[in-house]
């Protein structure tokens, strides 16, 4: 009988919870603050190859480390300021970025790419109103300061995790 949390699951999570800690640690600063980094891709993968479930605890279990005060955030920085500074709310974010890309999980292409555009957004929604709320700007300047810069690298890196989730899905790895 199969447990609610199958170990093989529980291992996933764990893989992917480490993905998003390294390509988190691949940075470059930008005069925004807001570094650029590939944990986009990271968490889109995880989405993707783990459902909404097993993808959104990865990035849960990410975010409990870094909040323990384990270096795993942008900078080889962490601890709970983080999730109060200004990229707070994108960190925040990648919850619903995982979620959505882990909702189209078994479907067609456009079916499988739309949920995780909206979690996507949804992610740079929040993290630009938390931008905004931290930095005392309006929100329209911060989007066009921590969102529109990164949109287009964050959309390939959706498109790119699509693709390399299908590549492996096809391959059979991670079953």
């Amino acid at each position: 009988m199969r447990g609610r949390f199958p170990a093989a699951d529980l291992a996933r999570t764990g893989l992917f919870a480490a993905l998003i800690i390294v390509c988190t640690l691949v940075t470059i600063p930008l005069p925004s603050g807001v570094p650029l980094t590939l944990q986009t891709f990271a968490v889109a993968l995880g989405g993707f190859l783990l459902g909404p479930v097993y993808g959104t605890l990865a990035v849960g279990v990410y975010l409990l480390l870094g909040a323990a005060g384990l270096p795993v955030f942008s900078g080889f920085t962490g601890g709970i300021g983080r999730f109060v500074g200004p990229t707070g709310g994108f960190l925040w974010g990648f919850l619903l970025l995982a979620a959505g890309c882990g909702l189209g999980r078994n479907r067609s292409l456009p079916l499988r790419f739309l949920p995780g555009l909206a979690g996507l957004l949804l992610c740079h929604l929040l993290g630009a109103w938390w931008y905004a709320r931290t930095a005392g700007l309006a929100f329209p300047a911060a989007a066009l300061s921590v969102c529109l810069p990164f949109l287009p690298k964050d959309i390939a890196s959706l498109v790119f995790a699509l693709a390399f989730a299908r590549l492996l899905e096809k391959r059979g790895v991670l079953r």
